[in-house]
């Protein structure tokens, strides 16, 4: 077998590695989902803090839409899965958007 590891010495480059691309996790506003909801989603699904919480939601509301967080695709999908699924188990049809983060 001749395969070309890397010896302690070698030290790997930054370019050594790819970063994966990351995808935005967006809230869009509607009429029926009360500020209340997103509050709590923002805080229990994204560990939003209570001020951030306050100020991602008046964005939303205000603006028709805010960006919650950036993420991995993978991430950011399942963020938009439980956040889409909390929000229509209390009856709410709160539209949850990832996209590639340079959009």
């Amino acid at each position: 077998m001749n395969k070309d590891y890397l010896l302690e010495d070698e030290t790997l480059t930054k370019e050594s590695f790819a970063s994966p691309p990351m995808y935005n996790v967006i809230l869009v506003n509607d009429d029926y989902t009360t500020m209340e909801f997103v509050l709590f989603l923002l805080e229990k699904v994204f560990r939003k803090s209570s001020a951030d919480s306050i100020n991602i939601m008046l964005m939303v509301h205000v603006e028709g839409e805010g960006l919650v967080a950036t993420y991995t695709k993978e991430i950011a999908e399942i963020k938009q899965k439980e956040s889409i699924s909390l929000a229509r188990k209390n009856g709410f049809p709160l539209e949850v958007r990832i996209e590639p983060e340079n959009k």
